[in-house]
């Protein structure tokens, strides 16, 4: 029997945009549903201001939703305090940002930060990220490499769901390819959720899992 491991209940969120210097509220997303099940794969789709993001942001409490409700494992993601939810809903960016320091101590930080147990040796190697990188300077790294490290940070506490904004957007396509296989790789090993955004049809195709599009404030299901 399938559990439904996160589940959006008629969720809206609005925003301010700035038009000819005026802030202007804009309802992004307007009762939305989504169910997922444990280790499932999805992928978000949706053009530029759709409010893809604002919906990954609104799962891990970045930011709070207007109405609505959101169930993670059937508890209210509002009777968590928020970074205790983080540990759980871990979250990779479009641009990778490293911290001050070698590759050793960005892993180091995100190990302490989410209070998870993994050692350094098997989060990097579950990252791809090979040893002889570990006393490198991470501001110095490829792209690619820093995109990694914010992998292994997001997973240092074996969250249960990831939530996965635009990673490889960033990234070259060959880079892009080997962290897409980085990806499922993990998700296949760890039964990770995985909500995807992306803006590349090519890159759905090659991912697969079930496929959404954002449209209208609301998902719906895709079809290339």
């Amino acid at each position: 029997m399938n559990h439904v491991h996160l589940e959006l209940k008629n969720v809206s969120k609005a925003v301010f945009r700035k038009v000819n210097n005026t802030r202007v509220r804009a309802q992004i997303l307007g009762s939305l549903d989504l169910k997922v099940n444990k280790g499932e794969l999805v992928t978000i789709m949706g053009a530029s201001g759709s409010g893809k993001s604002t919906l990954l942001r609104l799962i891990n409490r970045l930011s709070e939703i207007d109405s609505g409700i959101i169930l993670f494992n059937g508890n209210d993601i509002r009777s968590h305090v928020p970074m205790e939810l983080r540990r759980k809903i871990g979250m990779v960016f479009q641009v990778p940002v490293t911290f001050k320091g070698s590759v050793r101590d960005n892993l180091v930080f995100g190990i302490k930060l989410w209070g998870g147990n993994t050692g350094i040796e098997t989060l990097s190697r579950d990252a791809g990220i090979p040893e002889d990188l570990f006393d490198a300077d991470a501001g110095q790294l490829s792209i690619g490499e820093k995109q990694r490290v914010c992998i292994a940070r997001a997973i240092a506490n074996q969250p249960g769901i990831l939530l996965l904004d635009e990673p490889t957007s960033s990234l070259d396509a060959i880079s892009a390819e080997k962290i897409e296989k980085l990806l499922l790789g993990l998700q296949k090993e760890r039964d990770l959720t995985i909500l995807w955004v992306t803006h590349e049809k090519e890159q759905v195709e090659r991912i697969g899992g079930r496929r959404l599009i954002l449209r209208g404030g609301r998902l719906e299901d895709y079809h290339a």
